[in-house]
């Protein structure tokens, strides 16, 4: 038995500092014995700019050192279309947690009934869903435990934005992938040049 796991998938791309703080809440939160961080090979709803290798490498390394957390590479050796459903299977199946919470944003608690198998989904864990101090959320037919998580005005888009303006993202993405992140978005930036 694993105990009380919880699972944060997304795209991370890239990764920043919110991600590091809203795991710190989460776990404090809901009390885990473990975090898993699952960077998605294919995101099923949106694209992502860096590839899937360079992202788990990424969220690997700024997770370092936090032996609660792991950055498991479980949807890169699937490969294919990331569905959190089968996910969710692989760690009921290979770590038979005691409870498993799915980690989710507001905004994924929305959308969550149009993703795949939603009601095998909630058969496998209880969705934990994010939120900042004073936030509501949309009256929905899912249910959910509320988690509480730190304010932070980021997103991987707005670090995204800065990097195509030649803007510093120091203090945005953790300290130990700043010069990591920046490399991988250059050597990005000059494979779509060609």
């Amino acid at each position: 038995m694993s105990g009380r796991i919880g699972l944060l998938g997304g795209t991370f791309d890239p990764l920043h500092v919110g991600h590091l703080i809203v795991s710190q809440d989460v776990l404090e939160a809901l009390a885990l014995d473990r975090l898993i961080v699952v960077p998605a090979y294919r995101p099923p709803h949106r694209e992502a700019h860096l590839d899937a290798e360079t992202r788990f490498r990424l969220a690997r390394e700024a997770f370092a050192g936090d032996e609660r957390i792991e950055v498991s590479d479980v949807e890169l050796r699937r490969r294919g279309t990331s569905w959190t459903v089968v996910t969710l299977e692989w760690v009921v199946q290979e770590l038979a947690p005691t409870e498993l919470f799915l980690v989710m944003g507001a905004d994924q608690l929305r959308a969550f009934r149009s993703w795949s198998s939603p009601d095998r989904i909630l058969e496998l864990a209880r969705l934990a869903v994010m939120t900042r101090p004073g936030e509501s959320l949309a009256e929905s037919d899912v249910p959910y435990q509320r988690v509480e998580v730190t304010r932070v005005d980021l997103s991987s888009t707005r670090v995204r934005e800065r990097l195509d303006r030649g803007l510093p993202i120091r203090y945005l993405v953790p300290e130990r992938i700043l010069k990591a992140v920046e490399e991988a978005w250059a050597a990005r930036k000059r494979t779509y040049a060609v």
